[in-house]
């Protein structure tokens, strides 16, 4: 008798206890999943890792179909060689139809860690919205400094007037014991950018040589040099006109130039308004100028110096949507002194998602080359063939790739683990 009442307590505290630990883990899957499902969505570079591991009240999930909350940041290059990060808050769920962005500047000499813990402080604050939406949760604390010693100081005088300057240099050797590779490259630029205007200015130099050893007498040498100077001034017109000129002067020996000088007024009209510039833009843009060559060799149409008019127009579509990304453009440009001398391009980047865990990427490139002026009249060497010293001849151009991810499993991706590197 004992020893049946033992094995009916004992079946009743097995039973309770898996039904009573059956409770306490639903309760703290409930507890779990009370807090704000969030999608992360980076563009560009957001230090994803580090907001996981420092903006901890929230479920980060990944897939933006599990989300209550679609955080979708966008990064934009400021005047001053610094970054301004949008960070468009979109409700699902329960939250759907609220909406929230804003932004957060850095700037060039601002480290890694500044930028990361600046963009964790713009997260935590636009979260707090949908985090108190319908009642403060207990507990709940914020920390605010604002004007403490380790602000930035307000900018009284700008004793450079928005004018950024930088300088680059670049040197690289390798070899083995039948070739060598030395390069060189010096780039400068200067910029001044400001609402209402856009004035920048560009330098670059590079320079490549190479030799092998082939069981000849010599070695085989090649040589490319490549020398460009570039400006731009553009005038803003309201939220959607903009005006100004661009011109280049240019060097290479690839493309058998010794000279090259352009110069072309030029008008662009964004059907988006320009303050929309993080999520869409939709840009025209007419330009028509002159450019002047002076060749290396005489080219295949008997020509050693000629000055040209030309014009181009061009539309570029980017969008960045919850659903993907999206940029195109189509580019048309020809010669007015010879109609038939034109060129056609074409290029697309589309990174969409399609269902649940299942996206897809491509990328288009495609020209049609009816404009190649610059070609030597004696054609190219094996060695300059082999060695891509010289462009050659071609009627067209392209380029395709295309991708598919599917991803399945936990949609919960919050942990980061940095053991043995990412």
């Amino acid at each position: 008798m004992r020893q049946l009442i033992r094995i009916v307590s004992r079946t009743a505290a097995l039973v309770a206890s898996t039904f009573f630990s059956g409770e306490l883990e639903a309760a703290n899957r409930q507890t779990q999943t009370a807090q704000l499902k969030v999608f992360l969505d980076c563009t560009t570079n957001c230090y994803e890792d580090f907001l996981r591991s420092e903006v901890i009240f929230v479920d980060y999930v990944r897939d933006r179909t599990e989300a209550e909350i679609h955080l979708l940041v966008t990064r934009a290059q400021t005047g001053s060689g610094g970054s301004e990060y949008t960070l468009a808050f979109i409700g699902h769920g329960r939250f759907q139809g609220l909406t929230e962005t804003l932004k957060t500047v850095t700037t060039s000499s601002d480290t890694d860690d500044i930028i990361r813990r600046q963009l964790a402080t713009a997260v935590r604050t636009g979260l707090l919205r949908y985090l108190t939406r319908d009642a403060v949760p207990a507990g709940l604390a914020v920390e605010v400094k604002v004007g403490t010693e380790e602000q930035r100081p307000a900018v009284v005088g700008d004793r450079w007037n928005n004018w950024v300057f930088s300088l680059q240099g670049s040197a690289a050797f390798n070899g083995e014991e039948s070739s060598r590779t030395h390069q060189f490259g010096l780039s400068t630029s200067a910029d001044r950018i400001t609402p209402e205007w856009k004035i920048t200015f560009g330098a670059e130099i590079e320079q490549e040589h190479e030799e092998f050893d082939l069981d000849e007498d010599d070695p085989v040498k090649a040589e490319r040099r490549e020398r460009d100077f570039n400006w731009l001034v553009v005038k803003a017109f309201g939220e959607h006109w903009s005006a100004g000129a661009r011109g280049e002067i240019e060097s290479s020996t690839f493309d058998n130039v010794e000279v090259s000088l352009a110069a072309a007024p030029a008008v662009e009209f964004n059907f988006f308004p320009y303050s929309n510039y993080t999520r869409r833009q939709l840009r025209a843009q007419y330009s028509v100028g002159v450019s002047h060559f002076q060749y290396y060799e005489e080219t295949l149409y008997g020509e050693l110096e000629e000055t040209l008019p030309n014009h181009e127009v061009s539309l570029t579509l980017e969008q960045r949507e919850q659903w993907g990304s999206l940029e195109a453009s189509v580019e048309w440009s020809q010669y007015l002194h010879d109609l038939s001398k034109s060129r056609l391009e074409a290029s697309g980047e589309l990174s969409l998602r399609l269902a649940k865990g299942l996206s897809v990427a491509s990328e288009i490139n495609a020209s049609r080359i009816r404009d190649q002026l610059s070609i030597p009249a004696r054609g190219a060497t094996d060695e300059e063939v082999l060695l891509r010293l010289r462009r050659l001849e071609s009627g067209y151009e392209y380029s395709v790739s295309f991708s598919l991810t599917y991803t399945f499993g936990s949609i919960f991706s919050s942990i980061v683990n940095p053991r043995f590197g990412q």
